[in-house]
């Protein structure tokens, strides 16, 4: 049992060493990068509030042709957009067919030009780099 113990005391120490090598090693600009909004950073999402920051609005299947992606996709994401009041999402119908259509709320654009701030102090702090 003690060797077992034993055992197990040594990958804790091994990874508390390496974290602090690591700690040391990484350069001192990397800890003032700004953290990404993960909402908006997934691929689909950013895709979804970018298309609509330059159209006042478009419709699901717009979308979905946009993007390239299927229906239970551009659902999952855009629910997680509208849960988080990103976009906002009409349902009507028009001559007995539903519709669902998309805009870009005041929050969302507030969301989005946060987001591609902090992706530009990325990029600057990447080629100060170079």
């Amino acid at each position: 049992m003690a060797r077992a113990l034993a055992h197990r005391r040594k990958p804790a120490k091994a990874a508390a060493r390496a974290a602090a090598t690591t700690r040391e090693h990484a350069p001192a600009h990397a800890l003032h990068l700004p953290e990404l909004d993960r909402l908006i950073h997934e691929r689909i999402r950013l895709g979804i509030v970018s298309a609509l920051a330059t159209n006042a609005s478009l419709s699901f299947n717009d979308l979905k042709r946009i993007l390239k992606t299927t229906d239970g996709n551009l659902s999952v994401h855009a629910r997680k957009l509208e849960e988080a009041e990103y976009i906002s999402c009409l349902k009507y119908f028009e001559a007995r067919v539903p519709r669902t259509e998309y805009r870009l709320t005041a929050a969302g654009r507030r969301a989005l030009s946060q987001y591609l701030n902090q992706m530009e102090e990325w990029i600057r702090v990447t080629r100060e780099d170079k």
